[in-house]
């Protein structure tokens, strides 16, 4: 699923008119690609945070007036320390022919058997970096771990990708385990 946003590009700015623009509710970001120059931009702030409660996934269609449209896939988020606020936004130009290297997002559907028995949920590791063509990404990596008991884990070689897709992070890379508080 692709999102739609409304970009504006941007010149270099002062602190001062970084803290106006994300006052007046824009978020300023930046582009960047293989083969394409890095290009500053601004986002409407409440529309993209509105995109990342829905779970950070898929293509980001940027609109530009009076360019053509730029698809996109969100690489980096800063936030505020202390009140936890956007500050600023990294996106990874996508490009059809171009294998792309990403996190993708895993997602943990359930509860594990073992939380009943005094088991704590602790989750190590909530995204998987892989190379694909953009086509064959997935936007979310989902595991059931209803049957999961106290001492087991899973591992990003646990996860099942089609055979275009690589997985970059290691295998024995623990995702997830179900343990004794």
């Amino acid at each position: 699923m692709t999102t739609q946003l409304l970009a504006e590009t941007r010149i270099k700015l002062n602190t001062s008119k970084l803290r106006n623009l994300r006052q007046s509710g824009r978020l300023p970001g930046i582009v960047f690609g293989k083969n394409t120059e890095n290009e500053m931009i601004h986002i409407p702030t409440i529309p993209f945070q509105k995109w990342l409660k829905q779970g950070t996934s898929g293509f980001i269609e940027l609109q530009f007036e009076g360019k053509p449209s730029l698809t996109v896939l969100l690489e980096d988020l800063q936030r505020d320390p202390v009140t936890h606020d956007l500050i600023h936004v990294d996106f990874q130009q996508v490009q059809s022919g171009e294998v792309l290297r990403t996190k993708i997002p895993v997602k943990f559907n359930g509860t594990p058997v073992g939380t009943k028995t005094g088991g704590v949920v602790q989750v190590q590791l909530a995204a998987i970096e892989v190379e694909a063509l953009p086509r064959h990404l997935p936007t979310v990596v989902e595991f059931d771990i209803s049957a999961m008991e106290i001492g087991e884990t899973l591992h990003v070689e646990d996860a099942k990708f089609a055979p275009e897709v690589t997985v970059i992070s290691e295998g024995n890379e623990s995702l997830m385990s179900v343990i004794k508080p």
